[in-house]
């Protein structure tokens, strides 16, 4: 599977008090590796949802080996470990850019639906992106 790696620079306000990142602020991340996966690929979330179609956060789960600091430069991979025919599961680890430690590792499942919330199967133009994903970019 073709796994995107991403840069993220730590902002101070995704630090608590200790100057440690805050737990939430790793989904924020997830979000933006699922995005720029997307981009990767040749399309945008907009565009999908365009389509009527939603990728529904089902599940989500993060491992926190490491403190992240503000500061610490960070590189987040992203790639899909699983997919089906009416969801996916995306998975990621934020490793620290100069020592390559593994920080964090976590998942998310999605649930494919259309407007009305009704589970759908992928749609035709998204089936040629999920096999682009299965090579490299």
């Amino acid at each position: 599977m073709y796994r995107h790696e991403s840069t993220v620079a730590v902002r101070y306000a995704e630090t608590d008090a200790m100057g440690v990142v805050h737990h939430a602020s790793y989904i924020v991340w997830f979000e933006v590796g699922r995005t720029e996966w997307l981009e990767a690929l040749g399309t945008t979330y907009a565009d999908f949802e365009r389509s009527g179609f939603f990728l529904v956060v089902a599940e989500v789960g993060a491992h926190y080996r490491r403190p992240v600091r503000y500061g610490d430069p960070i590189r987040l991979l992203t790639w899909p470990s699983a997919i089906k025919s009416r969801a996916i599961r995306f998975h990621y680890e934020v490793r620290h850019a100069t020592t390559d430690e593994l920080m964090v590792s976590g998942f998310t499942q999605h649930i494919l639906t259309d407007h009305d919330g009704r589970i759908r199967t992928w749609p035709e133009e998204m089936s040629g992106i999920i096999e682009q994903s299965r090579g490299s970019v």
